[in-house]
């Protein structure tokens, strides 16, 4: 494979090609397609591709009905692909550590919530397109996965397989769809593994544009281009503690709170709790602002956490009701909610997102200490009122602010995974040696994961799919 002489983005104009693909990715697809002849003795068909993302601002707020700020990243997951009549779905990765699967065409697929292997990931997108589409029985594929997103680092590893897969199996059973269609079956697919995401993560894996951050927006889907400002770039760095959405209960335990103080606030102000699940949904029906918002949470909730009794009295519903109606299958088990943290962070991050893009627009002479004061805020409430850090999360950030960053910040669920930091251009060299100094060659296991764990990211392109002549 020396070109790849047809590109296709996912497009509404199918006539549009895409730029050619970096001479990374065109190496690894030469690698990808090696490998895939080895496994099963044939060339593919097609490739796919779907980009991982960095959050800029806007965390934890997409499953609350709110707008968030990401840009996709040139790390993404790449997937070989053969159609065939062998009536099996066979999955293979280049890295030995993710073991082989198969699966039946003519089964039902069943994801194991329990255990999140990668190919139940894949196997989520594959799942959405066929119960979108009706499909009876899916073509039979043989697929070889190819990933360079760091896995649990909170730059979209697992959304990206998913977006990838979807993409795949769309293609292989010759269905089309766009892309805001494709993004909004990704997003509700993705939960079949367990976690209860808003859809940042996939809207921007399918309508990412390269050079341009975007604003996403729901309730309907919409991406708007969000230009940076020039004179800073955005730096990735790594923290080297993994974190797995599905495999532990601290994401959706946050989601549940936030679905709490929905219902609480929305009881406080004579709506019907029964009615709302999203805290920008009470907002629409009061006609508030975020101001008034914030100022409401401090009116109604207490600082101090409220119990399953509390909760269920304010509300006048039994516990039955609560465990079944507003609980989620690994939260079953809790016994406290802090509503008043949860719905500030909300509410005050989503002024933050909305700020920020306001700043990039309007383009005023200080742009950069703006924006970087915004994500400095934003990690601190991450932090404090969310909870959603870790130690290592807040060492590395403090270490990025004091190498120059203007502003650093968590990215993605938190918990372990990266930070993303805005670094005046002139000053990238230096904040690079300062942090990889002071973070990474201290300790043996970082220093070895360095490479992979701190660098500069631009803006990159969506899902594509490779056509090979």
């Amino acid at each position: 494979m020396n070109t790849l002489l047809s590109v296709r983005w996912l497009s509404w104009d199918e006539n549009t090609l895409a730029p050619p693909p970096t001479s990374a990715v065109i190496c690894r697809l030469k690698n990808l397609k090696t490998a895939f002849e080895d496994k099963y003795g044939e060339s593919p068909l097609f490739y796919t591709c779907a980009p991982g993302r960095v959050n800029l601002i806007g965390e934890h707020i997409d499953y609350c009905g709110y707008s968030v700020l990401p840009m996709a990243i040139e790390q993404n997951i790449l997937a070989a692909v053969s159609v065939n009549n062998s009536g099996m779905i066979q999955l293979a990765n280049i890295n030995p550590q993710y073991k082989d699967y198969k699966v039946s065409c003519s089964e039902d697929i069943a994801i194991n919530k329990d255990d999140p292997k990668w190919y139940y990931y894949f196997l989520c997108g594959v799942k959405g397109i066929q119960e979108k589409f009706g499909i009876p029985r899916l073509a039979g594929m043989s697929c070889v996965v190819d990933g360079s997103i760091p896995p649990s680092s909170g730059l979209s590893s697992s959304s990206a397989l998913v977006c990838c897969a979807g993409l795949l199996t769309m293609e292989a059973n010759q269905k089309s769809l766009s892309k805001v269609a494709l993004a909004e079956i990704c997003a509700k697919c993705e939960r079949y593994i367990g976690t209860e995401g808003g859809g940042m993560d996939q809207s921007i894996s399918f309508l990412a544009e390269k050079g341009t951050a975007k604003l996403i927006e729901f309730h309907p889907l919409r991406a708007t281009d969000v230009k940076l400002p020039e004179g800073a770039v955005f730096v990735i760095s790594n923290c080297c503690k993994e974190m797995n959405k599905a495999a532990s209960s601290h994401y959706n335990i946050r989601v549940v709170e936030c679905r709490i103080a929905t219902k609480m606030l929305a009881h406080h102000r004579g709506l019907d709790p029964s009615k709302v699940s999203k805290l920008s949904q009470v907002q629409t029906e009061l006609n508030a602002s975020l101001e008034e918002m914030l100022a409401m949470v401090e009116e109604v909730f207490h600082p101090e956490p409220y119990t399953r009794e509390e909760i269920c009295k304010l509300l006048s519903i039994t516990s039955e009701k609560f465990s079944t109606e507003v609980l989620s299958a690994n939260t079953q088990q809790e016994t406290h909610f802090k509503l008043y943290q949860r719905s500030k962070h909300v509410y005050g991050e989503a002024a933050r997102v909305m700020s920020f893009k306001s700043v990039c627009d309007s383009e005023p002479v200080d742009a950069i200490r703006l924006l970087g004061d915004l994500m400095n805020q934003s990690h601190v409430s991450c932090r404090d009122l969310y909870e959603c850090s870790c130690p290592e999360l807040d060492q590395l950030v403090d270490i990025c602010l004091k190498s120059g960053a203007v502003g650093s910040r968590l990215t993605g669920a938190g918990w372990g995974g990266c930070a993303v930091s805005m670094v005046p251009s002139k000053k990238v060299e230096s904040f690079l040696k300062a942090v990889r100094d002071a973070y990474y060659t201290p300790d043996p296991r970082r220093a070895a994961m360095e490479k992979q764990s701190l660098f500069v990211s631009k803006p990159a392109g969506g899902a594509a799919l490779f056509l090979e002549d």
